[in-house]
């Protein structure tokens, strides 16, 4: 599955006045770099002309809930991860970047309890957006690159590697995931490029030494929970017992772990 077939019959998720106002939606991630497994979230990158008020951002939420992931409430789904960025907040260029909206599920417990994210600076949007723009796949609007500016390589690093405090905590509970995304993390320090998870773990484990390897081939993409039980494979702790709990309306945690 491409990007064609991961976009195909969607529209940028969002409500009447975020959709009134989006200037521009781009795929990301996995769908646009390759390993786009059955149950990798569909990465979707969207540039308003303001910030969703409050009342937006929760409606954005409920929406979301209704369609996105195993737990959706109309029917397990594709999972969705939706970020929301006001261009005049990234381009011109600074860092670190404001992020105006941003769903994830392994943020659904906290939006569940009516939890609702706020704009935020966040770094990985250096990461994102460089992926927004190699992937070219618009879902709606021009070429990304008329409407973002390219990320400068020190930018890049420091965006790509401000997460992993955050990252390593989370090591023993999601292992596989995490060591995909170190390894995603040392290939684009080291070289500049940013690769696909299966790639990223092609690329380091030819670096590892040897007696590290065998133990150490994660495959990319997230398993749903009830699919990991199926395989007979631990499934990851769910958010709640990841991550502390927040005000109602706040910056999301965004130790995430992109494509």
């Amino acid at each position: 599955m491409g990007a064609g077939d991961a976009g195909r019959g969607r529209r940028a998720p969002g409500s009447g006045g975020v959709r009134r106002g989006c200037r521009r939606a781009y795929l990301h991630g996995s769908a646009v770099l390759g390993g786009l497994r059955p149950w990798s979230d569909v990465d979707v990158l969207v540039v308003v002309r303001r910030p969703p008020t409050p009342d937006e951002r929760r409606a954005l939420v409920r929406e979301l809930l209704e369609i996105s992931g195993e737990r959706a409430r109309r029917g397990p789904a594709r999972p969705v991860e939706l970020t929301i960025v006001v261009q005049s907040e990234v381009r011109p260029w600074r860092y670190p970047p404001t992020c105006a909206f941003l769903y994830g599920e392994w943020l659904r417990d906290d939006y569940e309890r009516g939890e609702v994210p706020s704009p935020s600076p966040s770094p990985d949007l250096a990461p994102l957006i460089t992926m927004v723009l190699l992937g070219n796949a618009p879902l709606s609007g021009p070429p990304p690159a008329e409407v973002l500016d390219p990320i400068p390589p020190g930018d890049l690093v420091r965006g790509i590697v401000a997460g992993m405090p955050a990252l390593l905590e989370e090591l023993e509970s999601d292992t596989r995931n995490v060591l995909l995304t170190l390894a995603r993390i040392w290939t684009t320090v080291a070289t500049g490029v940013i690769r696909s998870k299966d790639a990223a773990a092609d690329w380091a484990l030819a670096r590892l030494p040897a007696e590290h390897r065998p133990r150490a081939r994660p495959r990319a993409g997230r398993l749903p929970r009830s699919r990991a039980r199926a395989l007979g494979r631990p499934p990851a702790a769910p958010a709640t017992t990841r991550r502390p709990r927040r005000g109602r309306d706040r910056a999301p945690d965004r130790a995430r772990r992109p494509g």
